[in-house]
C-alpha cells in the first residue's frame, strides 16, 4: 500500500495566532505532526510515502531528507517529496498524482489527528476491500463535528456512500480527511483539473459520479489543527489514543 500526505498550507491562522512552526513541525504529544504520520503509515505496511510540501518550507524539506536518511520509529522509509505551492488540497494531491497511479493508495493532509488504534483498523479494512475488489475506495468518517465547514457524508445501513454535502442530509458522518483509493481515482483527479474545479469536496462528488463504490469506516474522533486551541485539544486526545 501506497501512502500520501498532503502538507502544503500555509497555515495562515495558526501563525497570525503565534504558532512560529510551520504546521508539518507542529509538536503534539511529543512528537511533530508529520513524524506522527509517517511513522503511523510506516507502521501499517507502508511501501512508500508521497508528500506534497509547500514551497520555501526548508525545515520541512531538511526532515524529509532525515527521515529518509535515518528513519523513524526503527524503520527504513521510502519518502517521495514533491515541493509544490497550490492553492488548495486537490491541486496538492494533483501535484503527487503521479506517484500514486501503480496501486492502492491512503492519502490524508499533514494536520489530521485520529488515534492510532482505530487508524490501524481503518487501514485493515481499506486492504481487505482493495483486495477483494468490494470498493473502489474507504473513507474515513466520523461523528464529532468540529469543522467550521464540515462535508456530511450520506451512506446507506451497509456504509455504503451515497452522497457528499455541505449541509446536514439526515447522516451524522463528516468526513475525517482520510483517504483511500483505487488507482483510477488519479483520472477521476485528473479530469476534475481540467474542469478547473478545486476543493477535495468537489474531487469526492466527482467519484461518486463516475461510479466509483465508496464505502465509509467510522473511525471514531477525528480534526484538523487549524488554530492555536486545537493543539491542546490534541495533546489531550492523544495522551488517551496515542
Amino acid at each position: 500500500m501506497k501512502y500520501a500526505i498532503i502538507a502544503a498550507g500555509e497555515g495562515s491562522r495558526l501563525a497570525e495566532e503565534g504558532v512560529r512552526e510551520h504546521k508539518p513541525m507542529v509538536t503534539v504529544n511529543g512528537e511533530r505532526l508529520i513524524d506522527r504520520l509517517i511513522r503511523l503509515f510506516a507502521d501499517n505496511g507502508a511501501e512508500s510515502i508521497a508528500v506534497a510540501y509547500r514551497r520555501g518550507m526548508s525545515d520541512v524539506a531538511a526532515r524529509l531528507a532525515g527521515i529518509r536518511q535515518d528513519g523513524i520509529g526503527g524503520r527504513r522509509v521510502n519518502i517521495e517529496a514533491v515541493e509544490a505551492c497550490t492553492p488548495s488540497s486537490m491541486h496538492s494531491m494533483y501535484a503527487i498524482s503521479q506517484l500514486l497511479t501503480d496501486g492502492p493508495f491512503c492519502l490524508t493532509t499533514v494536520d489530521t489527528v485520529f488515534g492510532e488504534e482505530a487508524f490501524r483498523r481503518y487501514a485493515d479494512t481499506l486492504k481487505a476491500c482493495m483486495t477483494d475488489g468490494t470498493a473502489d475506495g474507504v473513507m474515513a468518517v466520523t461523528d464529532y463535528i468540529d469543522d467550521e465547514k464540515p462535508l456530511y457524508v450520506a451512506t446507506d445501513d451497509d456504509m455504503n456512500i451515497t452522497a457528499f454535502t455541505d449541509e446536514p442530509c439526515g447522516s451524522k458522518y463528516v468526513s475525517a480527511g482520510v483517504y483511500g483509493l483505487k488507482p483510477q481515482a488519479v483520472d477521476v483527479l485528473r479530469r476534475c483539473m481540467e474542469r478547473g474545479e478545486s476543493r477535495m469536496r468537489n474531487f469526492q462528488r466527482a467519484l461518486l459520479r463516475e461510479g466509483m463504490r465508496l464505502k465509509a469506516f467510522d473511525i471514531g474522533k477525528a480534526f484538523d489543527i487549524d488554530h492555536a486551541d486545537d493543539i491542546v485539544k490534541a495533546e489531550r486526545f492523544l495522551s488517551i489514543n496515542a
